[in-house]
């Protein structure tokens, strides 16, 4: 193993970001690999929440219009600190809700069914809090038979064409991910999207697993909109506000889940009974944003925009090469499948790698101070992320676990997940 440990911190030496990782709390003597689940507090996030509660200590309530970030503007704010990594126009995207609630927003508020178009197409893997959404808006609709899913040929990952050969005239909306929340796979958004449009689709997709680790250029692609959490790769925290964006061709459209939040803010305090639509991409506001869930993100996407997504992207395929390639040479003994793409062209930010074991893996890892995650039915995610993660972090990661396989520790632990896994 000397040659993989020589090889890494050569890499590391060689790491245009590696001092972005002084910008992390990092664990002393661990090695985080679950940046794809909550990703590390940093510094910059740190300062930004006291500043935000400082702001609330000497302003109080003045601190909706008062202080360097006005709370009222807070969600607009983020939104287009956001922007970039979305390739959207600061029109368009915003930081508001949580995932599944802008599903119900977007999806509720561009579902028009008619008798004839009527279904939502999803995918056979997508997340399940997507699925639990579309299908609850059929339900109101009366359409519960509406969910049209596409299948997976192999279990782990789609064909572009399955899914567009799915896109009938019957579908009247689409919710796909751009990043498959087990596998790693990347969907071709930009065709997917062209596909849709030439239907009459609208189609939107969930970036929970692709924002800040791989580039979107969605308004050059024309999606009509886009959903994503904050608390994985934008290092947001523990229930951070989520996002979302609607192309901006769409903001005429009456929103479905209508709030005060979302109403014109030069006559939110009319107090009138009307609601008067924002007329960008404020209007998919519903309620007070929770400002205390939205301060971290002011330090944390400060760290995007200094480093760029592009070589964040960069780093982050350079260190999942080198897991795979350490996999590969050492452990083909174990009977270790590793799901996600060996093509770096649609791999985003983590490593699936599945076995009969694996939630005994996934805790022997977590005793000799690897944090992963475990996927059911039996897999472990690897996520080594670029703003934190070092290439000796991945060599160690993958060293543990061969030793693993080795003394057979995972049979310690038995195979049972935990509640939270």
């Amino acid at each position: 193993m000397e040659k993989w440990l020589k090889a890494a911190q050569e890499k590391d030496s060689n790491d245009v970001l590696r001092s972005f990782r002084d910008d992390f709390y990092i664990y002393e003597g661990k090695y985080y690999m679950d940046g794809n689940s909550l990703g590390l507090l940093s510094k910059c996030a740190e300062t930004a929440l006291l500043n935000v509660l400082d702001d609330w200590k000497r302003h109080g309530i003045e601190g909706w219009t008062a202080g360097e970030r006005p709370w009222f503007y807070l969600s607009e704010t983020i939104g287009r600190q956001m922007a970039p990594l979305t390739g959207g126009d600061v029109s368009e995207v915003l930081a508001t809700n949580s995932t599944t609630t802008n599903i119900h927003q977007t999806v509720r508020t561009f579902y028009r069914p008619t008798k004839d178009r009527y279904k939502i197409l999803v995918d056979d893997l997508n997340f399940p809090s997507d699925i639990y959404a579309c299908q609850s808006v059929l339900d109101d609709y009366g359409y519960s038979d509406g969910l049209v899913k596409v299948q997976s040929r192999d279990g782990h990952t789609l064909k572009t064409e399955d899914i567009i050969a799915a896109m009938d005239e019957s579908v009247a909306v689409i919710l796909l991910p751009a990043v498959l929340y087990r596998s790693g796979q990347i969907l071709d958004m930009k065709t997917l999207t062209e596909h849709a449009h030439k239907k009459g689709i609208i189609i939107g997709f969930d970036l929970c697993h692709s924002i800040g680790a791989v580039p979107h250029h969605l308004t050059e692609w024309d999606v009509d909109f886009a959903v994503w959490c904050t608390y994985k790769h934008l290092n947001g925290g523990p229930g951070a506000v989520g996002g979302v964006y609607v192309n901006k061709k769409h903001h005429h459209m009456d929103v479905s889940l209508k709030g005060w939040f979302g109403n014109n803010k030069d006559t939110q305090f009319d107090m009138v009974h009307e609601f008067d639509q924002a007329g960008d991409i404020s209007q998919y506001q519903i309620g007070t944003p929770h400002v205390f869930s939205l301060a971290p993100l002011i330090g944390s996407l400060e760290l995007f925009e200094e480093a760029g997504i592009e070589r964040i992207r960069e780093k982050s395929l350079e260190l999942t090469d080198f897991m795979l390639e350490m996999i590969d040479a050492e452990l083909k003994e174990y009977h270790i499948e590793v799901v996600s793409p060996m093509d770096r062209t649609i791999r985003g930010g983590h490593i699936l790698i599945g076995h009969e074991k694996a939630a005994g893996i996934n805790e022997a890892l977590k005793s000799k101070g690897v944090i992963p995650d475990f996927r059911a039915p039996g897999y472990v995610r690897i996520a080594p992320v670029a703003l934190y993660n070092s290439f000796e972090d991945v060599y160690h990661t993958v060293r543990i676990l061969k030793d693993i396989m080795d003394d057979k520790l995972y049979e310690k632990f038995g195979n049972k997940r935990g509640v939270v896994a």
